[in-house]
């Protein structure tokens, strides 16, 4: 088992920077790809990036490239989404997510999951 939680939202203007960190317990994290999702009111949960057991490959949805960085600390056992230049449109709740194969972007592909931190950005 994985334990996950995410912290690291909250309301911010658009044009503004959030930081999102994803702490993880239980099993060793370098052994899990790791991914970012997120979830708006009355839409379907979508993958927002992944990032490879080492961090070393990364991948992003469309609507958040060039906008958003990915990045691990494996010793520290913590995933981050870096977010900026934030649009109205990225207002969601933003899950963690580890799963046992890399680069995948289907949320069924995911194992364990956190419980989700807002993000709210006014226009």
């Amino acid at each position: 088992q994985v334990q996950l939680v995410e912290s690291g939202g909250g309301l911010v203007q658009a044009g503004g920077s959030l930081r999102l960190s994803c702490a993880a317990s239980g099993r060793t994290f370098s052994n899990y790809a790791m991914g970012w999702f997120r979830q708006a009111p009355g839409k379907e949960r979508e993958f927002v990036a992944t990032i490879s057991w080492s961090g070393g490959v990364t991948s992003y949805a469309d609507s958040v490239k060039g906008r958003f960085t990915i990045s691990r600390d494996n010793a520290k056992n913590t995933m981050y989404l870096q977010m900026n230049s934030l649009k109205p449109e990225d207002t969601a709740v933003y899950y963690c997510a580890a799963t046992n194969y890399e680069l995948r972007k289907r949320k069924s592909d995911y194992n364990y999951w956190g419980q989700g931190t807002q993000v709210t950005v006014s226009s």
